[in-house]
């Protein structure tokens, strides 16, 4: 299975994803800030990452900016998981580089689906 990469402010939520993952099969790291992420992606490499977009610092948008401008982290998937359910963030996501934008709470087959769809065949 894969190693995904969550990057989420909120420990419930990194908890909770983690828990669903795990029980799927996925490898699950976790970093608590963009900052963090940019640092924990570009060393570990995953093979996907989920990210929030309201968090302190850098967010969810500008983190996945960074990523898929960095030659060692671009082929990295990113799929945005957030509270913000505006069709604008969703698009705006899409510009940032992200492959795909679930709203929290997420379904866990939407969930799956998503990783599937990012991960390809």
């Amino acid at each position: 299975m894969a190693r995904i990469l969550i990057v989420d402010d909120s420990r419930t939520e990194t908890k909770n994803l983690s828990k669903l993952l795990s029980k799927h099969g996925h490898q699950v790291i976790a970093a608590s800030s963009g900052e963090e992420g940019l640092t924990v992606a570009a060393k570990d490499l995953p093979d996907l990452i989920l990210m929030d977009v309201v968090m302190p610092g850098l967010n969810g948008f500008q983190t996945t900016r960074k990523l898929t401008q960095n030659e060692a982290t671009k082929h990295i998937p990113v799929i945005m998981v957030t509270t913000k359910n505006q069709e604008t963030d969703k698009v705006w996501a899409m510009r940032q580089g992200a492959a795909g934008f679930l709203v929290k709470p997420v379904a866990e087959q939407d969930l799956l689906s998503a990783i599937a769809a990012a991960l390809g065949p």
